[in-house]
């Protein structure tokens, strides 16, 4: 059974979390672990380096969502909740990709793709979405992919 570095970076993360008796840190963190744990009695596989990511991505999307969501609705109490297991989560993902970096990649992805038109964004997001798992937000690459190809 082999693990990914991630995966075990995630683990060792939580007994070090555990030692230092940090609950809020240990909390985010096994929250991680059993959305991994889940993933993979679910559909029978060991996770990967890049699915893990993926997961990190996604809750790192449904926290910003709830975050967004409890300050709007005056519920600064479990904003702050959702802000430090935010902060946790980012703490295992690669850094973020610069605007430039952004730009590199998304030029390379148009050329490799040979896309011309906006009807061609699903080749270059298909080019991309790997490149960018965990160090940009997908979303605000696909408007800048939509702009490109507009043009």
């Amino acid at each position: 059974m082999s693990d990914s570095s991630l995966k075990a970076t995630i683990t060792s993360a939580m007994k070090e979390a555990m030692r230092a008796r940090d609950k809020v840190r240990l909390g985010a963190i096994r929250l991680i672990l059993s959305e991994i744990k889940r993933i993979e009695v679910d559909e029978r596989i060991e996770l990967d380096e890049v699915r893990v990511l993926a997961v990190l991505d996604k809750m790192l999307k449904q926290r910003r969502d709830s975050i967004t969501q409890y300050e709007a609705a005056s519920r600064q109490d479990l904003a702050d909740v959702e802000i430090a297991e935010v902060a946790v989560i980012e703490g295992f993902l690669p850094t973020a990709l610069t605007e430039q970096e952004i730009i590199e990649l998304l030029d390379g992805a148009i050329s490799t793709s040979g896309a011309e038109s906006i009807r061609d964004m699903g080749k270059v997001m298909a080019v991309l979405k790997p490149q960018l798992q965990g160090r940009a937000d997908v979303a605000s690459v696909s408007q800048l992919v939509k702009k490109r190809l507009s043009n």
